[in-house]
Order: structure tokens, then sequence, then C-alpha cells
């Protein structure tokens, strides 16, 4: 890179660079230099725009759970439209799963980060919590609309959904088969409590 010359976005191609280190060597080989090297930029220009490399990580962490969080907020609007399983499925799938991969091991090795996202985007946006809030909103709504059965718990439904999700991103390596056992493990989860709900409601239409 030729001194001098100005790099479009340089925050997010330093952020892509980081979950390309972490995803071929793992967090525990993840630095400032493995960064610049791996986006091709020198190393100076991370410092540049971050205090530190803490700071660089916090800012990777807040701008992912802000995009997982802007993409779960859909969800909820979702209510009464298409399938239960389906609006799930595509909800938790709707960031890419290379970011929530990263994101997640990020966090689990690194804890205190989760409370710097907290506080500047808010209790339930950290990782995967905003899915978890999302779903949890959701389900109630189609509890309330008679789509799911009125016995459901959709806060813990959500942390299930939520839980099979950290699960399969981080012990399987092929998004194929994340998306596959997690659409095999949603429909296991809800498809009782939504053929409950069609049962109850035929059961008041017969009376």
């Amino acid at each position: 890179m030729p001194r001098g010359v100005a790099i479009p976005e340089i925050r997010q191609q330093l952020f892509s660079a980081a979950e390309r280190v972490i995803t071929r060597d793992g967090v525990g080989r993840l630095s400032g230099r493995a960064v610049t090297a791996e986006a091709g930029v020198a190393t100076g220009l991370l410092y540049g725009h971050f205090a530190d490399f803490d700071d660089f990580l916090a800012d990777y962490a807040v701008d992912r759970s802000f995009l997982v969080s802007a993409r779960a907020a859909a969800l909820p609007e979702r209510a009464g439209t298409g399938s239960v399983v389906g609006n799930l499925c595509e909800a938790l799938l709707a960031t890419p799963l290379t970011t929530v991969r990263v994101l997640a091991g990020l966090l689990a090795s690194r804890p205190e980060l989760a409370g710097r996202v907290r506080a500047v985007l808010g209790d339930e946006a950290a990782g995967l919590d905003a899915i978890e809030s999302a779903a949890a909103t959701y389900l109630a709504a189609e509890r309330r609309l008679g789509r799911v059965a009125a016995s459901a718990e959709p806060a813990a439904l959500a942390l299930a959904l939520v839980g099979v999700l950290h699960h399969l991103v981080l012990t399987s390596d092929a998004g194929s088969e994340v998306r596959a056992r997690l659409r095999q493990v949603v429909t296991a989860l809800v498809e009782d409590v939504t053929s409950a709900a069609s049962r109850d409601s035929g059961s008041g239409a017969g009376r």
C-alpha cells in the first residue's frame, strides 16, 4: 500500500481480517500484527484508528453485535405470517455464520467484551442475546395469535434455540450442515407447540 493513499472503510477491512485470522488460526493467535498482516496494511494503521488492541476488539464486538441485533429485529414483525419454524430459522441464520462463529467464540474467550458491548448497545444486544430477545418476543406474539400453544414458554424456547445455534456454529465448519441441523432442531422444538395450537383451534371450532 503506497504511503499517503487513503484506504476506504479501513475499520471494516480490519474487522474482516480479524474474522479470517480467528477462523483460520483460532482466537489464541489473534493479535494486532496478525490482523494487519491479514489485511495487507501497515501495523501502525490499526493503532491510528483504535486506542489499543483491546479497543479494536471491543469495537469489533459492538459492530458485529449491532449487525446481529439489526437482522434479528425484524422477527417479531413476522408474527402471523409464514410458518413459525421458517420465520425462526430465517432469523437465526440472518447473520453470516462466520460472523456468528467468530463473535460467539471471541465473547466466550474474552467475556469482558460483553460488558463493553452492553454499555453501548444495551443489555440485550451482546453476542446472540439480541436473537434470543427477538425470538422470545416473536414467540409470545405468535402465542397471542393462537399459532403457538398457550402452554408454550417463549423465553425458554428462545434460550434453547439460541443455545443450539451457539453450539452448532462453534462445533461445525460446514455452513450447509449448520443450516440443516438447525432447521431439524427448530422443527423438533417448535412443532409440538404449533401442533398443539392447531389442535386447540380445531377443538374450539368444533364446540
